[in-house]
């Protein structure tokens, strides 16, 4: 089964990870793809004063911030995994990177790490349910 994992770093992407967990423990054959998607910056303050590289490489150090706990989970349960980060719109990358690497499942948490979160489920979880052409696992 090739299951793809959006991460952000907060708890209830270490819940969905946890699931994962569970989820492969019983399979032989999985591969996992965790991803952690940083939103582009388009801030003119920022884009003024810093190349693109710098910003890029920001972003990248940051998703891999993102990736720590999840990563750490699977290293201790001795699961292999990929890490990837990626820049772009959050549930639209999540969506096509199930398309490009042709993924059975995506488990992720209700809600990420940004401050602002719809009441019943965050509105990425509920956009990559809308867009993506697999499954949905959404874990509380």
């Amino acid at each position: 089964m090739k299951i793809l994992l959006p991460v952000d770093g907060s708890d209830h992407a270490d819940r969905a990870a946890r699931h994962v967990l569970r989820l492969v423990q019983s399979c032989a054959d999985n591969e996992i793809l965790l991803l952690n998607v940083q939103a582009p910056i388009d801030a003119p303050e920022v884009l003024g004063h810093l190349p693109v590289r710098e910003i890029e490489a920001m972003q990248e150090s940051r998703g891999g911030d993102a990736l720590v706990s999840a990563r750490a989970l699977f290293d201790r349960a001795g699961i292999q995994y990929l890490p990837e980060v990626a820049i772009g719109g959050v549930a639209e990358t999540i969506a096509r990177r199930v398309t490009e690497g042709n993924f059975d499942i995506v488990v992720m948490g209700s809600h990420g790490a940004g401050k602002l979160t719809s009441m019943l489920m965050g509105s990425v979880a509920t956009d990559v349910i809308r867009l993506a052409s697999c499954p949905v696992t959404v874990v509380k």
